[in-house]
């Protein structure tokens, strides 16, 4: 199939196709109902001396940390302490801490309206790629707007640290799918990350690629 032809049948497919259409929905957190902000990591990094965060990820990423602490093979005390080794003397495990969490924004209440209006018709599901370090920090932005936590937003909550799978990988979204007996044909996957869109696809699910507000998307405005 032609770039062109690829294009258009995404385009049809998020203009034509509506929540309602789908028995079951399984939604990323950040970019999605979280607000972040990417370039704010590597700037507080560069604070503390790590110039060139560029460098230090890809350090730490030939090492697979990234991917252990974030699928639960080693600790936030290992992962910070891994950290440390990449920076200069001096820099602290509260500033690496700081830093690392320093993408994550805040939740747009509005996004979690839609969240209960959805699940009071279908299933709705979390997937996300995260780790402990970050999920403190989600959890207490969370808890600026709402007692509720976070699980209560969903029929069933999915943390790659947890499951020890992440996406785009295929094992991430066959857990979902089996543990809840879904019809991958009817279930609708939504992540800011092309890549997970495209690896949901690969496991048989629909799915859509979210470039913008969540509100604003054809499937949920």
């Amino acid at each position: 199939m032609k770039a062109e032809a690829i294009i258009a049948s995404a385009f049809l497919f998020l203009c034509t196709m509506k929540w309602t259409d789908f028995d079951a929905i399984i939604f990323d957190l950040g970019g999605v109902l979280i607000n972040l902000d990417y370039d704010l990591t590597p700037a507080a990094f560069a604070e503390i001396g790590g110039k060139d965060f560029k460098a230090l990820y890809s350090q730490a990423n030939q090492s697979s940390l990234f991917e252990d602490f974030e699928t639960g093979k080693v600790s936030s005390f290992h992962f910070i302490n891994r950290i440390l080794d990449l920076l200069p003397k001096g820099a602290n495990p509260n500033q690496v801490v700081h830093a690392w969490n320093k993408m994550i924004l805040d939740f747009d209440p509005k996004r979690l309206e839609l969240l209960d209006k959805i699940r009071e018709e279908r299933p709705i599901y979390l997937l996300s790629n995260t780790n402990d370090l970050h999920m403190t920090q989600v959890r207490a932005e969370l808890k600026k707007l709402t007692d509720r936590p976070l699980e209560s937003y969903f029929n069933k909550v999915y943390l790659s640290q947890e499951i020890g799978h992440r996406k785009p990988h295929k094992e991430a979204f066959e857990l979902i799918v089996q543990e809840n007996q879904l019809n991958r044909e009817k279930t609708l996957f939504i992540d800011d990350s092309i890549q997970h869109v495209e690896g949901a696809k690969a496991a048989g699910l629909q799915a859509t690629h979210l470039a913008g507000e969540l509100l604003d998307h054809p499937c949920f405005s």
